[in-house]
């Protein structure tokens, strides 16, 4: 008999049950958002309920109202402003631990938590490895004010940089999409992005940008979920 492929979701929840060997007692957790991390959250509230003591600072309210279904213990970057470890998904990386992200919205709070934490574990099915970043849009957090002048300096910036592409402002339904934090997020399909960093650092400097979904040298270790098995980058890199 032939051995069953494993599918999308359940390489995502292989990936999530890996990181649970970089979880120790006693840590503060940052836990992300999307479908992959929701899996984390699940996998780490059956080992709360085993007696783990843990404690997590959501990045959403969607993985916040997860959590605390699950009987996760949650806090806030207010009361534990310095975290031991952050696992999040993305919907890009590559074999550099060059990140997009943003996808489910929470880009800002996923950046903000990942840089209070001391590593960051991102993780994902085979699909999201990429050779080069950008197939994924890139998305970008902006403010509502300004928005025709702001999008206009994105389309600037990536022209300097050689990128082009349609930059589409996120709805749902016949809604403008918001963030947690209240702004509006442009999607950039730029295709092909050599330089990561310089389109980041483009980005930064137009004043209607709250963030972008670049996330560059946040990630310490990446685990991929292949139909084969878990690969972690870097190979030889730190686990737990």
């Amino acid at each position: 008999m032939l051995e069953k492929t494993p599918g999308d979701d359940e390489l995502r929840r292989r990936a999530a049950e890996a990181a649970l060997s970089a979880v120790e007692p006693g840590m503060k957790l940052g836990i992300g958002t999307g479908r992959t991390a929701e899996h984390f959250v699940r996998l780490l509230a059956g080992r709360v309920r085993q007696g783990l003591d843990v404690v997590g600072v959501p990045t959403s309210q969607r993985t916040a109202d997860l959590a605390r279904a699950e009987g996760v213990p949650l806090t806030t970057l207010d009361e534990e402003p310095a975290l031991d470890l952050t696992v999040d998904g993305a919907d890009e990386v590559d074999r550099s631990l060059r990140l997009i992200k943003g996808g489910g919205g929470a880009l800002l709070h996923e950046k903000i938590v990942a840089a209070a934490s001391k590593r960051m574990i991102v993780i994902v099915d085979e699909a999201k490895l990429v050779t080069t970043l950008g197939a994924y849009p890139l998305p970008i957090e902006v403010i509502p004010f300004g928005l025709g002048a702001t999008r206009r300096a994105i389309e600037s910036a990536a022209t300097g940089l050689g990128l082009s592409g349609p930059i589409s402002l996120r709805s749902v339904g016949n809604a403008t999409f918001r963030s947690d934090s209240g702004h509006f997020i442009l999607d950039a399909a730029f295709g092909r992005i050599d330089d990561p960093a310089a389109l980041a650092e483009a980005l930064e400097k137009i004043p209607g940008v709250v963030e972008h979904g670049l996330f560059l040298e946040l990630a310490s270790a990446v685990i991929v979920a292949h139909a084969k098995g878990i690969e972690w980058l870097p190979p030889n890199g730190t686990r737990i």
